[in-house]
């Protein structure tokens, strides 16, 4: 099975506007709710692509509730905690133009809550992956992403991180099977700044020598790199298509890349199939659908 962790879980509210007067009352001519959240977006996509998936993480009041109901509502398992007190968060994302966001902070997470997360993946097995995406809400500690490693890593678990700089950094110790920064984020953790694909290919082995097995780099239009722990770099370009939604792009590209992976074992494939994932939620106004992904998996035969 394959496990998704979402700390801080939305719904997220999107609103399209035709014009956006501030101070005064604006009405949207169209407006959608997805279900938000970085493993949520992975959990998803592998739906999507024909991967059963058990997504973990935590919410509360009766947005929490919708919330499980509509990731059920997708085929997804819904093993949430449920905390106390608060809501789950309500992202408000409003286009017109360049797009602005409000973003809720979301309830506290208690160590009753942590505790009764760590029971759940003490139930993980050996064949089992994990998936650990995003932030780390102010209401827990800083250290979460290493202790859950650390608590797995005797069972040889597979985890894929997708995390900033010290967050990366700081679990690449526990050999995590995939992280994904980008060529930014790469550049920061080391303090330089990544100008040439030699630098990316550099400094993406200099994240193996500390611990990570394979590296996907993403790119934005200049595509992505993997350089995988048999030795192998590639490379893969971007599909042609009007970039409309960023949200979610890079969810969507890991989880296409362990969808591509499982089912392949190649890692050619995987990378294709996380770049075709990615980009068909990158032309897509939500996240990709199986049409768009297939249409983009035939622009990189």
């Amino acid at each position: 099975m394959i496990y998704t962790v979402t700390f801080n879980p939305a719904l997220d509210y999107v609103v399209f506007l035709d014009a956006m007067n501030p101070g005064e009352v604006n009405r949207a001519n169209r407006e959608s709710i997805f279900y938000g959240g970085k493993g949520i977006n992975v959990s998803t996509i592998l739906k999507m692509l024909g991967l059963d998936t058990t997504a973990l993480g935590f919410i509360a009041g009766f947005t929490g509730t919708a919330l499980k109901d509509g990731v059920a509502s997708l085929g997804i398992n819904a093993d949430f905690i449920r905390l106390p007190e608060g809501n789950t968060r309500i992202n408000v994302k409003v286009k017109h133009g360049d797009e602005t966001e409000i973003n809720g902070q979301g309830p506290v997470i208690t160590q009753e809550a942590i505790d009764e997360l760590f029971a759940k993946l003490d139930e993980l097995e050996s064949d089992d992956i994990l998936i650990l995406a995003g932030s780390i809400p102010n209401t827990l500690p800083e250290d979460i992403y290493e202790k859950i490693m650390a608590r797995l890593e005797p069972k040889g678990i597979r985890t894929a991180v997708d995390a900033t700089k010290d967050l990366l950094l700081n679990v690449l110790k526990y050999h995590p099977f995939l992280i994904k920064p980008n060529n930014i984020e790469l550049g920061e953790m080391f303090g330089v700044e990544c100008k040439t694909e030699e630098d990316i290919e550099h400094y993406a082995k200099e994240l193996q020598k500390k611990g990570a097995r394979n590296v996907l780099i993403s790119m934005a239009g200049d595509g992505s790199m993997l350089i995988t722990e048999d030795g192998q770099s590639f490379r893969m370009g971007v599909p042609k298509g009007k970039v409309i939604n960023s949200v979610g792009a890079g969810d969507s590209m890991v989880a296409g890349f362990v969808a591509g992976y499982l089912q392949t074992g190649d890692y050619a494939q995987a990378l294709k199939s996380g770049t075709a994932a990615g980009s068909a939620t990158a032309f897509s106004e939500g996240l990709a659908s199986r049409e768009m992904y297939d249409k983009m998996m035939e622009q990189l035969s």
